[in-house]
């Protein structure tokens, strides 16, 4: 079987609350909220929907000292690490470090300049505190968008190196750092050109990326790439609303690229007059008995004549079937032959093998098809 290369782009480990980011470890998915963060009740609500949904870490606007005020009872109330996210105002920033949070947010080019966020680095290495540096195209400093012409990624990466030296004059260097841009393809050229010139773990994101569905393709769009490339520390998917829809939006990204696998990936061939079974009703039928089994299986459901076999042994487990019958597939060679009654059974079957003997492997291993497995989610 062919494997795919896969070669994850090298950066230092850094720590936010315990959740390591960085290294060879997984990909991590974060969120933020929508909601007042002085409203305590409302925001530890909508973060504990995010951590069902399987959230990793979160994130809270901090602009005013209620704000600030608030981290600390939403902190204990909540499961995952909780990041505070600072625009324009340094004493915020300031203030929100004196409450028990696990990692600030700090976009660099409304901060109020480099005396500023110095201030902010020495009272987050004080506190032992990590910080993303995040650069965002559409307030980048005014003399690099001058140098520049516009907010291009060579001036989106500059700006990233300036203040991740400033932090290391000041002996810090527990950072992530960020490159975002509502353009796909500035986003994309400016991670791809900090990775060739940065070690620090890269948080990735197409921000202002809109209204679902459209956000979610275009996201993917910026950050499947990117993925692939083996960047990228942990991601957020930027949608307009409810946040709680990002996460499964992340993971399916993740998913798809091979980067992150927590579910079974089920292939079905698209319908055609050429299909002989109800594939609709079997593919169906599969999603609702494998929901909310994490194995990192590849399925694939096939009822064509042409591409089936030869698909079908491609997968992990697969079936290539027509005219009311099937042959399954394990590993590329034939196990079994079944009826399309007892497809569904046959291949629940196959997959409850799988489990059994390859439960064992470690999670952070690629499997045969290059991708990386998933470690269990802990709450």
């Amino acid at each position: 079987m062919y494997q795919h290369p896969f070669k994850r782009h090298q950066t230092k480990e850094v720590s936010v609350g315990g959740v390591i980011i960085g290294g060879d470890n997984p990909i991590r998915v974060q969120s933020m909220t929508t909601t007042d963060t002085f409203d305590v009740d409302g925001t530890v609500a909508q973060i504990k929907r995010l951590e069902e949904a399987g959230c990793e870490l979160v994130r809270v606007t901090v602009p005013k000292p209620e704000d600030a005020a608030a981290l600390g009872e939403i902190r204990k109330r909540i499961g995952i690490p909780l990041i505070c996210d600072i625009h324009f105002d340094y004493k915020m920033a300031l203030a929100a470090l004196d409450q028990p949070v696990d990692k600030i947010r700090i976009n660099p080019g409304n901060i109020g300049g480099y005396d500023r966020f110095r201030q902010v680095i020495r009272k987050a290495k004080e506190r032992g505190l990590p910080m993303r540096i995040g650069v965002n195209a559409g307030s980048l400093e005014k003399e690099l968008v001058e140098k520049y012409g516009f907010p291009c990624p060579p001036a989106m990466v500059e700006s990233a190196l300036r203040y991740i030296e400033i932090a290391e004059s000041e002996g810090y260097d527990q950072m992530i750092v960020s490159l975002k841009s509502s353009d796909v393809m500035t986003a994309v050229e400016a991670y791809r050109l900090y990775a060739k010139q940065g070690s620090y773990p890269t948080h990735l994101g197409i921000t202002e990326a809109g209204k679902p569905p459209y956000a979610i393709v275009k996201s993917a769009a910026g950050l499947s790439p990117l993925l692939i490339d083996g960047i990228g520390d942990t991601i957020r998917i930027s949608l307009l609303g409810d946040p709680v829809p990002e996460i499964q939006a992340a993971f399916d990204i993740l998913q798809a690229t091979g980067r992150r696998i927590r579910r079974p990936e089920l292939i079905a061939c698209p319908t055609c007059g050429r299909l002989a079974i109800d594939l609709e009703k079997i593919v169906a039928e599969l999603e609702q008995r494998l929901a909310g089994r994490q194995t990192a299986v590849k399925i694939s459901v096939l009822g064509c004549v042409v591409n089936g076999p030869g698909e079908a042994k491609e997968a992990d487990i697969g079936i290539a079937a027509g005219n009311g019958k099937g042959v399954i597939f394990r590993n590329g060679e034939i196990v079994r032959h079944v009826v399309e009654a007892e497809m569904v059974d046959a291949l629940l079957e196959e997959v409850d093998l799988w489990e059994k003997t390859h439960g064992d492997q470690q999670p952070q291993t690629l499997d045969r098809h290059g991708r990386q497995r998933l470690p269990m989610v802990t709450k």
